[in-house]
């Protein structure tokens, strides 16, 4: 079956790359792995054992001129899956360079190869991330929307968590004007804007996926920036206090890997048209960090999570979306619930430990 022609995913042997390969690499005449193999994802710089023998894995570097010229040498792709990407929030501040570097200058790179290549691909699906919307949008008690922005270390210092006056409301790529506040959400918006930009001018079809937290089984457990979910639950299985930020009651939406894989899926079966699509791909249902912590924590019979007061530089309160336009648009519902999500993660984690690779 080649209903996708061929297929480069940069970053593709990841987390979510190799989740994608695993279900989609079949469709494809080939499907080719663009991949550093960073350290920090790859702890031995080895082809990782999730991603499929359908996956042609090319080890590059997505800012180098060079490699994207060898790379295209011989392969032009029909369909181009960007998941390349740094990804850790509070490293972009103390590694803003690498950040930029890779994210803003990477997607540049891509394309300048393309263009002196003279072939280009007919559609891009970018992983953008729900960081692009920053605070995002609350709502007063007299119903206007405002836009906070981000929350001052003084605000913080003071243990004033909220925004005063006023209650969040999910964010909408249909509504939600993107304000990040971090260098990460930044760097994504850029990569939106860059192939939003160059797509357009060539009519091509670009698919915008802004993804929340993604969590699940083929998550790095060695990567410090990997996502609270699997830190959280390293620490109940060994027993310990699992600690939570602020008063508890910062809130995300945890997206199950399965779910997003979903969601790619059906944005690239969808039929491409010149032009731009923006999607938030969420499970729809907001979680604070307490009740994440408690469900982990549970599970594993660990201490009740302490909430500690401490607080991140640059990390948004409340980051929820609203997948109502996501759900009219693709042929797509997510399924798992963060309980059945929660729990399926510590199998994984469980299988990986009794194998010795955890």
């Amino acid at each position: 079956m080649n209903d996708y022609g061929d297929v480069l995913v940069t970053g593709g042997a990841g987390f979510i790359g190799c989740a994608l390969a695993q279900r989609l690499a079949g469709r494809a005449g080939r499907w080719v792995a663009f991949d550093s193999l960073h350290p920090q994802v790859h702890a031995t710089h080895e082809r990782p054992d999730a991603l499929p023998e359908a996956a042609e894995l090319v080890v590059g570097d997505v800012t180098s001129a060079d490699d994207w010229d060898a790379l295209l040498a011989g392969f032009t792709p029909t369909t181009v899956i960007h998941l390349a990407a740094e990804t850790g929030t509070a490293q972009s501040f103390t590694e803003s360079t690498r950040h930029a570097m890779v994210n803003v200058v990477g997607t540049a790179a891509m394309l300048d190869a393309f263009t002196r290549r003279g072939a280009f691909p007919e559609r891009f699906v970018l992983s953008s991330s729900r960081a692009v919307y920053g605070e995002g949008e609350w709502v007063t008690a007299d119903g206007s929307v405002i836009h906070p922005g981000v929350r001052s270390r003084e605000q913080l210092e003071r243990g004033e968590w909220d925004v005063p006056g006023a209650t969040p409301r999910p964010s909408s790529a249909a509504r939600t004007q993107p304000a990040p506040i971090n260098v990460y959400g930044a760097t994504k918006l850029a990569q939106e804007n860059i192939l939003s930009a160059w797509s357009g001018a060539r009519g091509l079809t670009l698919d915008i996926l802004r993804l929340q937290n993604v969590y699940g089984p083929g998550q790095s457990l060695s990567n410090p920036y990997t996502g609270i979910v699997s830190l959280f639950s390293r620490l109940a299985r060994a027993g310990e206090t699992i600690p939570v930020y602020e008063d508890g009651d910062i809130t995300r939406d945890f997206v199950y890997i399965d779910d997003v894989v979903g969601a790619f899926a059906a944005a690239i079966d969808q039929p491409g048209t010149a032009g731009e699509r923006r999607f938030d791909v969420g499970s729809g249902t907001p979680s604070t960090i307490l009740e994440l912590a408690r469900e982990i924590a549970g599970f594993h019979g660990a201490p009740e999570p302490v909430i500690t007061g401490r607080y991140r530089d640059g990390d948004v309160r409340y980051a929820a979306c609203d997948i109502s336009d996501t759900l009219a648009r693709l042929d797509w519902t997510p399924a798992w619930s963060l309980k059945d999500g929660v729990a399926s993660l510590q199998g994984w984690i469980e299988s990986r430990s009794d194998a010795g690779a955890a």
